[in-house]
């Protein structure tokens, strides 16, 4: 079995998903359902998903279906007999197919992975969908990467070929640029609105290096891979909104007494990369607004949305950086969090933690999943598995 596969095996037995389940759960009434279609960003692009591939996988007895972010399935389209047949394993509007109440499945996979996926026949773990096969690909907000939903088709045999995949991806890439084009075609909208002005984002979870994305104020968008003392410097000034004394950043930034020189040689080839807008001086700082991923899991965790948490951590803040301001980040986090999962009882969020890299050898988190998922669940013996190597390792 594909890793990828193995590994959302483990999310849906430790969710509870039993793999006799004939049926996806339905999620939604019919009339919330035709609210959640109406208000939805993907209803925009939907005719044109439609027009470029549901025709399509109409003529090869397949289907196409469009889910939001939670998974629910917005728009299933098919011949009559087609969907007459999927009815049987729940594969309709209104149901639920992340892969935590459905089982493995294509679009679940996507959801869970944010990449895209494909499933095919004995792949799934739920035995009512293994006469079938998937492909499904995310698709994303042009604008701020925000996940919109999947993008998926569904048949039989004739659905597993690369070209498959190929066709779904390419779809979804045309619907992101017909919902950026929508975007830059609303003048009235564009020139009403105050502009918010330079705005960044940073990616730095589970990254040695950071990946900064810069929007000018006027939808422009510019993405720039930092090296790794870039990416240190440009996330301790993140998270000193205030600004930071030369001083003080060298604190935060070297291990050893740093030179002044040193610094000011970084911060001066950091502002000719970003530019003299977004690094100011006196004290340093940027000068843009600001976010980041780890700074959204901070959030959501305040919020005590766990599962939304754990779906946007990726992994440590920078995890091979040794300056102390951003150790200090880092374990701040991974601590938060650490701590919210061993009192959650969530056994599917435990197992995701236990199987990364940063998680696999937690003794703690294993005994808390092991209470978690119950006398009877057939993750029983991994856990066992993995606490007896624990204890032979570990003496």
């Amino acid at each position: 079995m594909r890793a990828e596969v193995a590994e959302s095996w483990q999310r849906s037995a430790a969710a509870g998903v039993s793999a006799e389940q004939t049926e996806a759960p339905i999620a939604i009434s019919e009339s919330d359902l035709r609210a959640l279609r109406e208000a939805h960003p993907l209803s925009r692009v939907f005719p044109l998903l439609d027009d470029v591939l549901g025709q399509a996988v109409r003529d090869c007895d397949a289907m196409m279906a469009i889910s939001d972010a939670a998974g629910t399935l917005l728009w299933v389209c098919g011949t009559p007999a087609t969907l007459r047949q999927a009815e049987r394993i729940g594969f309709v509007e209104g149901s639920n197919w992340d892969e935590r109440v459905a089982g493995t499945n294509a679009p679940g996979l996507a959801l869970a992975t944010d990449r895209a996926a494909v499933v095919t026949r004995s792949e799934h773990f739920r035995a009512s969908v293994q006469p079938w096969s998937c492909a499904a690909t995310p698709i994303h907000d042009p604008h701020t990467s925000e996940l919109l939903g999947v993008l998926d088709v569904t048949g039989g045999d004739q659905v597993v070929v690369p070209q498959t995949l190929a066709m779904v991806r390419a779809a979804a890439r045309m619907a992101e640029a017909e919902l950026a084009r929508d975007l830059l075609a609303r003048p009235a909208a564009s020139a009403a609105a105050p502009r918010s002005g330079l705005q960044m984002m940073i990616e730095a979870l589970g990254r040695t290096e950071a990946l900064v994305t810069v929007d000018d104020g006027r939808g422009r968008l510019q993405t720039l891979r930092l090296s790794p003392r870039h990416s240190e410097i440009v996330l301790l000034l993140a998270a000193a909104p205030h600004g930071l004394s030369g001083d003080e950043l060298g604190v935060l930034l070297y291990e050893d007494d740093g030179a002044s020189s040193t610094l000011r040689a970084e911060l001066n080839r950091l502002r000719h990369l970003l530019g003299d807008q977004l690094l100011a001086s006196r004290p340093y700082r940027v000068s843009a607004g600001v976010t980041g991923d780890w700074l959204a899991t901070e959030a959501l965790l305040a919020a005590g949305d766990l599962r939304g948490a754990m779906r946007g951590y990726r992994g440590p803040l920078l995890p091979r950086s040794s300056a102390p301001g951003v150790v200090r980040l880092r374990e701040t986090l991974e601590s938060s969090l650490r701590h919210a999962l061993l009192r959650s009882r969530e056994a599917d969020l435990m197992s995701a933690w236990t199987r990364s890299a940063w998680g696999r050898d937690d003794y703690a988190m294993w005994e808390a999943q092991r209470a978690a998922v119950g006398a009877a669940s057939p993750m029983l013996a991994l856990i066992d598995g993995q606490l007896a190597r624990l204890d032979r390792e570990l003496g």
